[in-house]
């Protein structure tokens, strides 16, 4: 009789808690799903590498970026390089055009460099590849983004 009393006792004790977990989640206001926060996003892998296309490089480096809330990552000068991917908007191309601008004289050798930069910029998906004909052309000018 003694082991009956015992189950009652703990099938009343198992009935009297989910009820008190069902009240509980009854009168708890749902809770709106969590968008990421009060920024957009911005989250972005660079690399830089060797040869003429995304379908033949080899990487040599890769960073990753983030600008949002503060600059961070493994990219080792995140702050400048998020200010100056701020200063363009985001605009990859004004970031590498910044080496045509320059008077440095490179040598006329081929030999391609390319920079890609994959993820999201605000809220916007990036995905961005340009080919330099030499290293020379793509230190030349272009800021702290693809220098890593």
């Amino acid at each position: 009789m003694r082991y009956i009393t015992g189950a009652v006792a703990l099938g009343t004790a198992l009935v009297l808690g989910s009820l008190a977990t069902t009240a509980q989640a009854a009168a708890a206001p749902a809770q709106p799903a969590r968008t990421g926060g009060l920024y957009a996003p911005t989250e972005l892998v660079l690399t830089v590498g060797s040869g003429e296309s995304r379908a033949t490089a080899t990487v040599e480096r890769a960073v990753t970026l983030s600008c949002m809330p503060v600059p961070s990552g493994s990219h080792p000068m995140a702050r400048a390089a998020c200010t100056q991917l701020r200063a363009v908007s985001g605009d990859f191309n004004a970031v590498t055009a910044g080496a045509a601008a320059s008077d440095r004289l490179c040598t006329k050798e081929w030999n391609p460099v390319l920079v890609t930069a994959d993820g999201v910029w605000q809220g916007r998906r990036v995905a961005y590849t340009h080919t330099f004909a030499n290293p020379c052309e793509m230190t030349d000018g272009k800021g702290t983004v693809f220098e890593f």
